[in-house]
């Protein structure tokens, strides 16, 4: 049986992959990415991305505005989300969060941004994909405020931080997404937290075209390498690829309940065959 994985985060639209987005797509099969989720990063962009996902089988997208991209004109409403939220091929919504490194957006607007698109996930039931750099205390805040008013569900996609943040995050119920920042060299801080983890929280991704893992590092990066960031989490784990490729394949369509698993997969708990309980 061949194993499956997903990507979780990419963004297929960026101009990185206007040339080849095919061949990209095609080399993500045959390392055994089946399904990849393209992440919107501002409502302009929405038609282009739910584009890609229509025009492709297994591939999925997202509605939101990056907190980079939460400024005045580029501000969206919950009804703003919602409405693209009810698309068959949306099936979380974000990127959101709070980004302090650049602040291209106040601070402020941020926040106001991100507690719209959680509105917009407990409304719609669909995942909360949050964006945290360098915030992890407001981060924290925002959601354990925002949980206390309405249950949602979520994860902290590309996990670069602290264990107190991942660890508040598991706490109040959401999931980590780990790229291949865990392969580079000075991430020994991220691998040790990665460690601590349950295995039952974990995906994923590859943020392509940005973080490509070792030993592409410095250069683009595409789902297919999302494979080095599975193998990668098997070695922190101390368990086979295969495993980890069953773990968090099983935790993403779990989390993102809207997606179809494709056919042709590593059986799913409960599913039959290998690894039915």
């Amino acid at each position: 049986m061949p194993i499956m994985l997903v990507d979780s985060h990419c963004h297929l639209n960026f101009p990185d992959f206007k040339d080849d987005l095919e061949a990209v797509i095609a080399r993500a099969r045959g390392a055994g990415v089946q399904v990849m989720q393209t992440i919107c990063t501002e409502l302009e962009e929405f038609d282009e991305v739910a584009g890609i996902a229509d025009a492709h089988e297994g591939i999925y997208c997202s509605i939101g505005v990056h907190p980079n991209e939460s400024g005045e004109k580029m501000r969206a409403g919950v009804e703003d989300i919602l409405l693209r939220a009810s698309h068959p091929k949306v099936i979380g919504v974000g990127e959101t969060g709070l980004d302090y490194h650049y602040e291209t957006s106040s601070r402020e607007v941020q926040q106001e941004s991100f507690r719209i698109h959680i509105d917009a996930a407990r409304r719609s039931g669909l995942p909360l994909i949050v964006h945290t750099r360098e915030a992890d205390e407001d981060t924290v805040n925002i959601l354990s405020e925002e949980m206390k008013k309405g249950a949602f569900k979520g994860l902290i996609h590309c996990f670069t931080s602290s264990k107190y943040l991942a660890d508040k995050s598991i706490d109040i119920g959401l999931y980590i997404s780990l790229s291949g920042i865990i392969s580079f060299k000075n991430a020994e801080d991220i691998r040790n937290t990665v460690k601590t983890l349950p295995m039952e929280r974990l995906l994923v991704e590859t943020d392509a075209p940005f973080l490509a893992p070792l030993p592409y590092r410095g250069k683009r990066n595409e789902p297919a390498y999302v494979a080095h960031t599975n193998r990668k989490l098997a070695e922190i784990k101390g368990i086979t690829e295969e495993e980890s490729a069953r773990a968090t394949t099983e935790n993403f369509f779990k989390l993102f309940d809207k997606a179809k698993a494709p056919s042709l997969t590593l059986p799913l708990k409960g599913e039959g065959g290998e690894g039915e309980t």
